[in-house]
């Protein structure tokens, strides 16, 4: 019994220490501008004089506008091209199977810095630049992705498969209207962290989005932050920042049950 409290006294302990910083954000971007520094629990009163000084100094509506197409787009691109290549890498016999595998296991370790030259250069030659394409093509395929489709996939039975290929199926639509309604924990997820990953980018869009109408909410909010916008106003960045996290926290509060289902009972099988 007193080793269930001390576990589950850590347990609070470890949440407040990772939910506070959020909750302190939330509040202080609602404090008035003088109380943000003092770190207080609850400030003297509330006020929306941060929000409407956010949405008076930068067009976040088209922001979020971008953002939500750029991102929705690229988990969709996501969700489609990785499963194929998962369900590729699970089902289908080829030559040079496992070592495409492994190949795409060892880019998982590769930053992103290295390709960003290679890709800027490819979108400059394709004249992408300062389109929703630049933003999106480069992210449409995930290894991380592939990982997680290729697992889901070899927990599926082959006689599921070989039955929907004696009635007919094409390979397409045995990986979408057969196997997908039974890695349902699979898709969410991935969804979620592809939404997630676009959603949060910065460095690329700051690389090939020059136009202010093109441009995602987090390059928004970092330029607004950092270019002098904000007019050095805590509080209006805090907002920023609160409206930049909301649409993430909404998924996750929503879908966290297939999230959390699915990243349990994953693992790597050979």
């Amino acid at each position: 019994m007193t080793k269930k409290i001390l576990i589950y006294t850590l347990l609070i302990i470890a949440s407040l220490t990772f939910l506070y910083p959020f909750y302190w954000m939330v509040v202080a971007s609602l404090a008035p501008e003088s109380e943000i520094g003092s770190l207080t629990f609850l400030p003297s009163s509330f006020s929306w004089h941060s929000y409407t000084q956010m949405f008076s100094k930068i067009p976040i509506g088209k922001a979020f506008f971008n953002s939500m197409i750029t991102a929705t787009i690229t988990t969709i691109g996501v969700i489609t091209f990785s499963s194929m290549v998962g369900y590729a890498l699970a089902k289908m016999e080829f030559r040079g199977r496992k070592a495409i595998f492994y190949i795409i296991i060892f880019t998982m370790t590769l930053p992103f810095q290295i390709t960003l030259i290679p890709n800027y250069i490819t979108m400059v030659k394709l004249g992408l630049v300062d389109t929703y394409a630049a933003l999106i093509l480069p992210f449409m395929l995930n290894a991380f992705a592939i990982l997680m489709f290729r697992q889901a996939f070899m927990t599926i039975p082959q006689a599921l498969i070989d039955a929907a290929r004696i009635d007919g199926c094409s390979e397409i639509r045995i990986i979408f209207q057969v196997l997908f309604p039974n890695i349902i924990p699979t898709i969410v997820t991935v969804g979620i962290l592809s939404f997630m990953n676009s959603w949060n980018e910065v460095l690329w869009p700051l690389i090939v989005i020059r136009d202010e109408s093109l441009m995602t909410m987090p390059q928004m909010v970092t330029l607004f932050s950092v270019g002098g916008r904000s007019e050095a106003q805590l509080g209006v960045k805090l907002a920023a920042a609160v409206v930049l996290a909301l649409p993430i926290m909404i998924a996750y509060g929503f879908f966290q049950k297939y999230f959390i289902q699915s990243m349990a009972s994953s693992g790597i099988k050979e």
